[in-house]
């Protein structure tokens, strides 16, 4: 399992809005916030549930397919890089005693932990999640409206890639022509 650092998950919480994310419009999807992260190397679905709790879901997504999942409260008090083990149950699967990370950003506290390549589709397809420390009841969130979400996402995380892989392509488009051979184009020989 793969935890991002402390430090590396500040740098992805700042969100659209930013001149790097400017091709993708955050986009709002029912009770979902979609936005691209501004280091373009991935997207955040955010939702923030009401009082009394007022607990912020943030789900990140990379274009290398590493996720990370991240739940913020006011009323926390978990320490930042505090390490606690966590039961997770989605409606589709359950993570027992799954590593997560204190954090504090904000204003509010909470934590970050990351899944494996199928999470996202469980996310997706899940109507509640709910978390526990042992026996004591941490959070339980209702999903409605993940799936549509999660399509959203996605869309916004092949945005991220696409720029990437445009500019490698038109690099070695503007070095190397189309017909090298042609004879209307100069030739770079010795003689």
């Amino acid at each position: 399992m793969r935890i991002i650092s402390f430090s590396a998950f500040l740098s992805c919480v700042a969100l659209a809005g930013t001149p790097a994310a400017a091709d993708y419009a955050t986009r709002e999807v029912g009770a979902w916030v979609v936005s691209a992260s501004s280091d373009r190397k991935g997207c955040f679905l955010t939702r923030t549930y009401p009082e009394p709790r007022g607990t912020t879901l943030q789900f990140g997504l990379d274009i290398d397919g590493s996720n990370r999942l991240t739940l913020l409260n006011p009323n926390w008090s978990i320490r930042a890089r505090e390490q606690l083990r966590l039961d997770f149950r989605l409606s589709t699967s359950a993570f027992p005693r799954h590593l997560a990370i204190g954090i504090a950003t904000a204003g509010q506290r909470g934590f970050v932990t990351s899944f494996g390549a199928t999470f996202p589709r469980s996310l997706a397809t899940s109507d509640s999640l709910k978390v526990r420390r042992g026996d004591v009841p941490v959070e339980e969130l209702k999903l409605d409206g993940s799936g549509a979400a999660i399509v959203e996402l996605r869309k916004c995380v092949d945005r991220q890639r696409a720029p990437a892989a445009g500019k490698s392509m038109r690099d070695a488009g503007s070095r190397i022509p189309l017909d090298p051979f042609a004879s209307d184009r100069p030739r770079d020989s010795k003689k």
